[in-house]
């Protein structure tokens, strides 16, 4: 796999984020070697065996793993497996990693580590711009460029090094504080105050900041971009077919008609709406010590302002700075960011289910792809499998999501340690929800509209028209308008004879009349056209954005 830069060159002050980022390595993973991969694996009966009794072997480099009958694996093998596309847990590593890897340098564990070095990094930079804290005198241009190194050149290979000391202290934050005072002692000016590594801070100090940034790199870099991609496809689908008119189904049965173009138009707005939501939530920090009083900085320095250094401190991250906290902050902006998610993806989800009901009625065919298969027993098959993928996905990104916002902005008094192992949970949403976006995509790429059966179905619902008559009745003072088109269309075979001869019996000033036989299911379509037209305008203004 490849990785991207895990962060964007405006956090990084306009350099580039780090020359591991364009390291290629292999795809086995944390320990960076596995003993066996996919071209090793073979399987292979066991010779001696009886033929009922006849087990299956996996052979992975020297690793046998041996599988009777009935499926059932020997005990030794978990042993041998280590991480790979085959053995991974969540598909998001395994199966689907190529649609999901956008989100690793963020999101993994490396992302989470790379962030704590940035922020520790950051805070030494920041107590040596504070004229009263003479113990840690202001850097050369040398040394701040020597720090700043090892943001840009943080890699692979140090965030290996980290969980090594992390191995022996048990403590993922003090792992990194750890490794930065090593790369430091080298250097005379910095080795004076490596005990400022981490000065008067909290683990959750580091982690919250840390854990802000993810999800604002995340989301600006990879998940916005595609839900902008995933709005704009709507919107071509909404203008594309903003007159190609389409029977309306309210509870399933015909309703007035629409245009196929304005219903998509309706998904985009409501996506775009949220999306305009998501990026109006604040990603907050706070840098306020082990209960939020700023206890250890004041024993220390009681004449430094330091609510007003911490704010600084978490402004110039570009993060939102909030003052009233305990050991964490609350977790309440992510609560908002993922409900938010939420909605977004259960709009998605409607979306998806509507464009499989049109391809179940044959509104939509979808383009074939050379060498697919539909069903293993059914050749004719062409299953509209990438919208029921993005179903299941945001299904799964949604249950994953709920949890963690109903769960984060819960803490014990000053602070309890559930929220740490949920917080690393966060890839997985986003990574469903990614998945499910570029699925829709891909199902969105495969459809062509059969114009053909969408007006079969329109030419035989004339009972459609029983709207407009009985409302234009009403305007003229025709008694019991309703009552005489239920008494016509309800539970009977209307057709175009039927109504031509129910309105020209009608007592209507002749232009209403001959309005009135001009209607069509086809042309009955009201605003429709317009407003599919219009989607562009009405997204850009919801959103707030220039999604165009």
């Amino acid at each position: 796999m490849e990785f991207g830069a895990p962060c964007s060159r405006a956090l990084n002050g306009g350099r580039p984020c780090g020359r591991a980022f364009g390291t290629r390595i292999r795809r086995a993973a944390v320990e960076s070697r596995s003993p066996f991969g996919a071209s090793s694996f073979r399987v292979s009966p066991t010779p001696a065996a009886p033929r009922k009794n006849r087990a299956v072997k996996a052979v992975l480099k020297g690793h046998t793993v041996s599988v009777d009958k009935v499926g059932k694996m020997s005990s030794q093998s978990s042993h041998d497996f280590e991480l790979s596309s085959l053995t991974a847990l969540s598909p998001l590593d395994g199966r689907y990693w190529s649609k999901v890897k956008d989100l690793a340098p963020y999101m993994s564990e490396y992302g989470l580590i790379y962030f704590r070095v940035l922020v520790e990094i950051k805070w030494l930079l920041k107590l040596s711009q504070i004229p009263e804290l003479t113990e840690v005198p202001s850097f050369s241009e040398e040394a701040e460029s020597f720090l700043q190194g090892l943001i840009d050149g943080f890699n692979l290979e140090d965030a290996l090094e980290i969980k090594n000391i992390e191995r022996v202290t048990n403590h993922d934050v003090k792992a990194v504080e750890y490794f930065l005072k090593q790369k430091c002692q080298s250097h005379p000016e910095i080795a004076q105050v490596l005990e400022f590594f981490h000065f008067a801070c909290t683990s959750e100090d580091i982690n919250n900041l840390a854990h802000a940034l993810m999800l604002k790199e995340s989301m600006k870099n990879v998940m916005f971009p595609v839900m902008d991609k995933l709005i704009r496809a709507i919107c071509t689908v909404a203008k594309d077919n903003a007159y190609i008119s389409m029977l309306s189904r309210t509870h399933g049965q015909p309703a007035s008609p629409t245009t196929l173009g304005k219903e998509m138009a309706v998904f985009a707005v409501r996506l775009s709406r949220e999306r305009k939501e998501m990026h109006q939530v604040e990603i907050m920090g706070k840098f306020a010590g082990a209960v939020g009083n700023y206890n250890a900085h004041l024993a220390a320095y009681p004449h430094i302002d330091w609510p007003h250094i911490a704010e600084e401190f978490v402004k110039s991250l570009g993060l939102s700075f909030n003052p009233y906290v305990t050991q964490i902050e609350t977790h309440d902006y992510m609560a908002k960011l993922f409900h938010t998610l939420i909605q977004f993806n259960n709009i998605l989800i409607d979306f998806d289910r509507d464009i499989w009901g049109y391809i179940s009625l044959g509104y939509f065919k979808q383009i074939t792809k050379a060498g697919e298969i539909g069903s293993s027993t059914m050749p004719h098959k062409v299953n509209p499998i990438d919208f029921e993928n993005s179903e299941g996905n945001l299904g799964k990104a949604n249950g994953g999501l709920s949890h963690l916002s109903m769960k984060l902005p819960i803490s014990r008094w000053q602070r309890d340690l559930t929220d740490s192992t949920v917080l690393r949970n966060m890839g997985e949403g986003l990574g469903h929800s990614l998945l499910a976006y570029k699925s829709a995509l891909q199902g969105i790429g495969k459809l062509q509209v059969n114009e053909a059966r969408l007006s079969e179905d329109l030419n035989r619902s004339w009972e459609v028209l029983a709207e407009p008559i009985q409302t234009v009745m009403r305007r003229f003072g025709v008694p019991e308008p309703y009552e005489k088109l239920k008494e016509l269309t309800r539970g009977r075979a209307v057709s175009q004879e039927s109504i031509t001869e129910f309105i020209e019996g009608l007592e209507l000033p002749e232009e209403a009349k001959i309005n009135l036989l001009k209607l069509t299911p086809h042309t009955y379509i009201g605003a429709a056209a317009e407003l599919a037209m219009n989607v562009d305008v009405a997204v850009n203004l919801l959103s707030g954005l220039e999604i165009f």
